[in-house]
Parts: structure tokens; sequence; C-alpha cells
């Protein structure tokens, strides 16, 4: 599984993870809510390694991420998708997809290249792979990163507020897109501040507020009144959502 035990991450003297436990199991949909500086999107960089733990441990599958020798083990099982897409520019989208997987897992280039093409017509850019990142918009960047994130075969996908740059029609093909992973048995945590989407795919809900872990509940309990909605914070922040 992974699994979070006390985690704690500093900024300064901001707080901005304090004392987080969190566990997934293969096959869970965990969405993380909160409002924007809560700790969403640290806690996957701290997962993911990209952000040293001020205390606490996090594990991938047993691999602790906080050493050096057991990081890169942990990686090869978790994708991260991030919300700026995060494509080099100088390289087609078929090269970005096949970059780790030819240099990192030693796949051949001609097996690499097989798997991108097979993901970019999953995610309906199949003849885009010759296309740079300027090439694309908003919506097939951030296909090309999901592709990317799934070539590596991870058991666990990390999704950092994939949508946020999208526009309405882009959001909703990438979201499409997640549901049918979701159906498929992928185990993705999901940071997002797309409330409705959230608890269609998700197995738990995760709520954080000020760097604190405030519930962690499986959907429907997380949305019903004795739930999630009777911590006043929880129904503060949903309420806001809804009317914005």
């Amino acid at each position: 599984m992974l699994k979070a035990e006390n985690v704690r991450k500093v900024f300064g003297s901001t707080v901005v993870l304090d004392g987080v436990n969190l566990s997934v199991q293969p096959g869970e949909v965990v969405s993380i809510l909160g409002s924007s500086g809560s700790g969403k999107s640290t806690l996957i960089r701290c997962i993911n390694g990209l952000e040293k733990l001020d205390g606490g441990r996090i594990t991938v599958d047993e691999f602790d991420v906080s050493k050096p020798r057991e990081l890169a083990e942990a990686r090869k099982r978790s994708g991260t998708v991030f919300q700026l897409f995060n494509l080099y520019p100088h390289m087609t989208a078929l090269q970005n997809i096949t970059l780790a997987p030819i240099q990192v897992l030693q796949q051949p280039k001609a097996e690499a290249e097989r798997k991108a093409r097979a993901l970019l017509a999953q995610v309906g850019l199949g003849d885009r792979g010759d296309a740079y990142p300027a090439q694309l918009s908003g919506g097939q960047r951030q296909r090309v990163g999901i592709c990317r994130a799934l070539a590596m075969e991870p058991r666990y996908l990390l999704l950092d507020e994939v949508t946020s740059a999208l526009d309405p029609e882009m959001t909703a093909d990438v979201l499409g897109i997640l549901a049918d992973l979701a159906r498929g048995g992928t185990t993705m945590v999901f940071v997002t501040h797309e409330i409705e989407f959230a608890r269609q795919i998700s197995n738990r809900i995760v709520f954080l507020d000020k760097g604190k872990l405030v519930v962690d509940l499986p959907t429907a309990a997380f949305f019903s009144a004795k739930g999630g909605m009777a911590v006043p914070r929880i129904a503060q922040f949903l309420s806001k959502m809804r009317k914005d």
C-alpha cells in the first residue's frame, strides 16, 4: 500500500503538513479536498519525493521515499500528473511519454513507442504523437501528461489539480479519461477542487485544513449530514465551493 505516517512539512515558520496519516490500498480512488494552502499539493510532492519530510514517514509498497536508495523504487510504483503539465517542450508527445520507460525501465525503444501510441489512442490523441507541446491545446497536453505517467505502469497514480489550468470543455475531457481509469481499477490519489467529480469516482474523501487531516471518510459518509457535513469547517467549504 501507499502509506503516510505522522507526516510533517515546514516551510520557514509555516507548518504546511502537521501529523498527516493516510493509507491507500491498491484499487482505491482517494480524493483530497481542502482550500488553497491546506497542504494538498505539498502532500503529493512529499509522496513522490519532490519535497523532503521534516517529520514522519512515507512508504510506497514498503519503500521509504526519504531514503535515496529506496526513492527510485518508490517512484517506479507511482506516477504523477501535475497541474501545469511539465512536458519537455523540445520533445514530441511520443518522446515525452517514452523517455522514462526507456531510461528508467530499460524498455526497448520499439516497445516503449508501441505502448505510448496505444496510450495516446486511448485518450483520443492517436494522431498527435509527433506533435510538440506548443502545437497542442491545454487539454491535449494534460492528456499527454496522463499518458506519460501511465507509461511507467505505476501501481499508484498521483494527480495534482490536473484540471486547474483548463477551460470547462477541456476539463470535461480530462475528467472523462480519469473516470475511465477509475472504472478500470487504477489506484488514484486525486487532489482536486472538482467536488462533484470526486463524489462520483472516489472510494474515500480526505479533507485537509491548515495542514491537518480533518477527516478521512468513505465518500457517502463524507457528504452525509451526520458525517463530513457535521464538521463545521467542511460544511463551510462545501457551501462555498458549490456557490462558486
